[in-house]
Protein backbone atom coordinates (compact mmCIF):
# COMPACT_ATOMS: atom_id res chain seq x y z
CA UNK A 1 0.00 0.00 0.00
CA UNK A 2 3.16 2.46 -0.32
CA UNK A 3 3.61 5.65 1.88
CA UNK A 4 0.22 6.25 2.83
CA UNK A 5 -0.44 2.71 4.14
CA UNK A 6 -1.75 3.88 7.60
CA UNK A 7 -4.66 6.39 6.25
CA UNK A 8 -5.55 3.97 4.01
CA UNK A 9 -6.31 1.88 6.71
CA UNK A 10 -7.31 3.93 8.72
CA UNK A 11 -9.86 4.66 6.52
CA UNK A 12 -10.66 1.38 5.53
CA UNK A 13 -11.56 0.48 9.53
CA UNK A 14 -13.39 3.31 10.09
CA UNK A 15 -15.36 2.66 6.91
CA UNK A 16 -16.02 -1.18 8.49
CA UNK A 17 -16.82 0.25 11.77
CA UNK A 18 -19.56 2.31 9.97
CA UNK A 19 -21.20 -1.37 9.23
CA UNK A 20 -20.25 -2.63 12.92
CA UNK A 21 -22.23 0.79 14.00
CA UNK A 22 -25.27 -0.68 11.61
CA UNK A 23 -24.73 3.10 10.02
CA UNK A 24 -25.30 2.19 6.42
CA UNK A 25 -26.66 -0.54 4.64
CA UNK A 26 -24.63 -2.42 1.36
CA UNK A 27 -22.78 0.36 -0.58
CA UNK A 28 -24.62 3.46 1.59
CA UNK A 29 -22.18 5.62 3.46
CA UNK A 30 -17.99 6.95 3.33
CA UNK A 31 -15.33 7.69 5.63
CA UNK A 32 -12.56 9.56 4.92
CA UNK A 33 -8.90 9.84 6.42
CA UNK A 34 -6.15 12.98 5.91
CA UNK A 35 -2.77 13.10 5.98
CA UNK A 36 -2.29 16.59 6.66
CA UNK A 37 1.20 16.78 5.83
CA UNK A 38 0.91 15.37 2.58
CA UNK A 39 -1.96 17.18 1.39
CA UNK A 40 -3.74 13.41 0.14
CA UNK A 41 -6.97 12.06 1.31
CA UNK A 42 -7.77 8.19 1.84
CA UNK A 43 -11.66 7.33 0.48
CA UNK A 44 -13.86 4.91 0.56
CA UNK A 45 -14.08 3.86 -3.34
CA UNK A 46 -17.83 4.26 -5.06
CA UNK A 47 -20.30 1.73 -4.72
CA UNK A 48 -18.06 -0.93 -3.12
CA UNK A 49 -20.28 -3.22 -0.71
CA UNK A 50 -18.32 -3.42 2.76
CA UNK A 51 -18.31 -7.21 2.67
CA UNK A 52 -16.23 -6.95 -0.48
CA UNK A 53 -14.07 -3.83 1.10
CA UNK A 54 -10.05 -4.25 1.58
CA UNK A 55 -7.50 -1.79 3.21
CA UNK A 56 -5.74 -1.48 -0.17
CA UNK A 57 -9.54 -0.39 -2.37
CA UNK A 58 -9.01 2.79 -0.34
CA UNK A 59 -8.45 5.53 -3.45
CA UNK A 60 -5.99 8.19 -2.71
CA UNK A 61 -6.34 12.07 -3.70
CA UNK A 62 -5.17 15.64 -3.48
CA UNK A 63 -6.73 18.75 -2.03
CA UNK A 64 -7.61 19.59 -5.77
CA UNK A 65 -9.56 16.53 -5.96
CA UNK A 66 -7.32 14.96 -8.35
CA UNK A 67 -6.72 10.76 -7.93
CA UNK A 68 -3.12 9.66 -6.87
CA UNK A 69 -3.58 6.48 -6.17
CA UNK A 70 -6.41 4.00 -6.63
CA UNK A 71 -7.69 1.22 -9.21
CA UNK A 72 -11.66 2.15 -8.70
CA UNK A 73 -13.74 5.61 -8.63
CA UNK A 74 -13.30 7.15 -5.26
CA UNK A 75 -16.72 8.02 -3.37
CA UNK A 76 -19.19 10.09 -5.04
CA UNK A 77 -18.87 12.13 -1.78
CA UNK A 78 -15.34 13.10 -2.62
CA UNK A 79 -15.71 16.71 -3.34
CA UNK A 80 -17.58 17.74 0.13
CA UNK A 81 -14.82 15.81 2.27
CA UNK A 82 -12.10 17.80 0.61
CA UNK A 83 -13.83 20.89 0.54
CA UNK A 84 -14.75 20.36 4.48
CA UNK A 85 -10.95 19.54 4.45
CA UNK A 86 -9.85 22.45 3.06
CA UNK A 87 -12.01 24.81 5.30
CA UNK A 88 -12.13 22.65 8.60
CA UNK A 89 -8.30 22.57 9.16
CA UNK A 90 -8.26 21.12 12.30
CA UNK A 91 -10.05 17.69 11.29
CA UNK A 92 -8.28 14.49 10.66
CA UNK A 93 -11.04 12.16 9.62
CA UNK A 94 -14.74 12.49 8.15
CA UNK A 95 -17.61 10.62 7.85
CA UNK A 96 -21.12 10.36 5.89
CA UNK A 97 -23.90 8.00 6.47
CA UNK A 98 -27.54 7.50 5.69
CA UNK A 99 -28.89 5.86 9.39
CA UNK A 100 -32.31 6.24 9.94
CA UNK A 101 -33.14 9.08 12.46
CA UNK A 102 -30.36 11.12 11.09
CA UNK A 103 -31.93 10.70 7.86
CA UNK A 104 -35.09 11.39 9.28
CA UNK A 105 -34.41 14.74 10.43
CA UNK A 106 -32.49 16.00 7.59
CA UNK A 107 -35.50 14.99 5.37
CA UNK A 108 -37.52 16.93 7.56
CA UNK A 109 -35.60 20.11 7.56
CA UNK A 110 -35.01 20.70 11.04
CA UNK A 111 -32.07 21.13 13.51
CA UNK A 112 -31.77 18.66 16.09
CA UNK A 113 -32.49 20.48 19.51
CA UNK A 114 -30.78 20.08 22.80
CA UNK A 115 -33.45 18.29 24.96
CA UNK A 116 -30.99 16.64 27.28
CA UNK A 117 -27.81 16.10 29.08
CA UNK A 118 -26.97 12.84 26.31
CA UNK A 119 -26.59 15.79 23.64
CA UNK A 120 -25.12 18.32 25.76
CA UNK A 121 -22.41 15.99 26.86
CA UNK A 122 -21.22 16.36 23.03
CA UNK A 123 -22.32 20.07 21.89
CA UNK A 124 -23.77 22.74 23.47
CA UNK A 125 -25.46 24.10 20.05
CA UNK A 126 -28.26 22.42 18.21
CA UNK A 127 -27.55 19.89 15.53
CA UNK A 128 -27.45 22.25 12.51
CA UNK A 129 -28.86 21.80 9.54
CA UNK A 130 -28.51 22.81 6.31
CA UNK A 131 -30.20 25.53 3.90
CA UNK A 132 -32.19 23.60 0.85
CA UNK A 133 -29.83 23.59 -1.69
CA UNK A 134 -30.93 25.67 -4.78
CA UNK A 135 -31.57 24.64 -8.04
CA UNK A 136 -28.51 25.75 -9.81
CA UNK A 137 -25.86 24.42 -7.02
CA UNK A 138 -27.97 20.90 -7.53
CA UNK A 139 -27.43 21.51 -11.43
CA UNK A 140 -23.99 22.52 -10.87
CA UNK A 141 -20.77 20.76 -8.98
CA UNK A 142 -23.49 19.31 -6.87
CA UNK A 143 -20.90 17.50 -4.37
CA UNK A 144 -18.42 20.97 -3.97
CA UNK A 145 -21.73 22.82 -3.23
CA UNK A 146 -22.82 19.99 -0.41
CA UNK A 147 -19.94 21.26 1.31
CA UNK A 148 -20.15 25.01 0.78
CA UNK A 149 -24.17 24.13 1.88
CA UNK A 150 -22.02 22.60 5.29
CA UNK A 151 -20.07 26.56 5.42
CA UNK A 152 -22.69 28.27 5.24
CA UNK A 153 -24.47 26.99 7.82
CA UNK A 154 -21.29 26.93 10.46
CA UNK A 155 -20.64 30.89 9.03
CA UNK A 156 -24.38 31.75 9.77
CA UNK A 157 -24.98 30.40 12.94
CA UNK A 158 -20.98 31.25 14.09
CA UNK A 159 -19.97 27.57 14.90
CA UNK A 160 -16.99 25.69 15.16
CA UNK A 161 -16.16 22.82 13.65
CA UNK A 162 -13.93 21.67 16.69
CA UNK A 163 -16.40 22.29 19.01
CA UNK A 164 -19.84 21.36 16.51
CA UNK A 165 -18.74 17.96 14.65
CA UNK A 166 -21.75 17.27 13.18
CA UNK A 167 -24.46 18.52 10.28
CA UNK A 168 -27.32 17.76 8.46
CA UNK A 169 -27.61 18.50 5.05
CA UNK A 170 -31.32 18.99 4.32
CA UNK A 171 -32.96 16.82 2.47
CA UNK A 172 -29.87 14.42 2.31
CA UNK A 173 -28.65 13.46 5.47
CA UNK A 174 -25.68 13.77 8.27
CA UNK A 175 -22.17 15.00 8.05
CA UNK A 176 -19.47 13.75 11.03
CA UNK A 177 -15.94 15.04 11.18
CA UNK A 178 -13.44 14.41 14.07
CA UNK A 179 -9.53 14.44 14.75
CA UNK A 180 -9.04 11.24 13.31
CA UNK A 181 -11.19 8.81 10.88
CA UNK A 182 -12.35 6.96 14.14
CA UNK A 183 -13.93 9.94 15.98
CA UNK A 184 -15.36 10.82 13.23
CA UNK A 185 -17.57 7.47 13.25
CA UNK A 186 -17.97 7.80 16.89
CA UNK A 187 -19.39 11.34 16.33
CA UNK A 188 -21.77 9.62 13.50
CA UNK A 189 -22.96 6.90 16.53
CA UNK A 190 -23.53 9.39 18.17
CA UNK A 191 -25.58 11.90 16.32
CA UNK A 192 -27.65 8.64 15.28
CA UNK A 193 -28.12 8.36 18.92
CA UNK A 194 -29.60 12.01 19.58
CA UNK A 195 -31.47 12.23 16.72
CA UNK A 196 -33.48 8.79 18.10
CA UNK A 197 -33.81 10.44 21.19
CA UNK A 198 -34.96 13.58 20.06
CA UNK A 199 -37.32 11.99 17.75
CA UNK A 200 -38.97 9.65 20.87
CA UNK A 201 -38.85 12.74 23.56
CA UNK A 202 -41.29 14.85 21.03
CA UNK A 203 -43.25 12.24 20.05
CA UNK A 204 -43.75 11.71 23.86
CA UNK A 205 -44.34 15.79 24.22
CA UNK A 206 -44.24 17.67 21.57
CA UNK A 207 -43.99 21.01 23.47
CA UNK A 208 -40.43 19.72 25.14
CA UNK A 209 -38.14 23.19 25.33
CA UNK A 210 -34.36 22.74 25.76
CA UNK A 211 -32.63 21.90 28.84
CA UNK A 212 -31.51 25.63 30.50
CA UNK A 213 -27.90 26.69 29.36
CA UNK A 214 -26.50 25.96 32.95
CA UNK A 215 -27.24 21.96 32.41
CA UNK A 216 -25.88 22.15 29.05
CA UNK A 217 -22.48 23.67 30.63
CA UNK A 218 -22.33 21.50 33.17
CA UNK A 219 -22.36 18.60 31.41
CA UNK A 220 -20.46 19.99 28.21
CA UNK A 221 -17.76 21.29 30.25
CA UNK A 222 -17.17 18.63 32.35
CA UNK A 223 -16.16 16.28 29.45
CA UNK A 224 -14.55 18.89 27.31
CA UNK A 225 -11.40 22.02 28.27
CA UNK A 226 -9.37 22.61 30.76
CA UNK A 227 -11.63 21.97 33.56
CA UNK A 228 -12.53 18.81 32.53
CA UNK A 229 -13.13 16.01 35.05
CA UNK A 230 -14.78 13.25 33.11
CA UNK A 231 -12.94 9.95 32.94
CA UNK A 232 -9.73 8.32 33.10
CA UNK A 233 -6.24 9.79 31.35
CA UNK A 234 -5.34 7.69 28.24
CA UNK A 235 -9.07 6.57 27.51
Amino acid sequence: MGKYKSIKEAAYEANMEILHQKLAIYTFGNVSAIDRAAGIVAIKPSGVPYSELKPDDMVLVDLDNTVVEGRKRPSSDTKTHVLLYRHFEKIGGICHTHSTYAVAWAQAMRAIPNLGTTHADHLVASVPVTEVMSDDMILGDYEHETGNQILNVFKKHNLSPEEVEMVLVACHGPFTWGKDADKAVYNATVLEELAKMAYLTLQINPATPSIKQTLIDKHYFRKHGQGAYYGQEGY
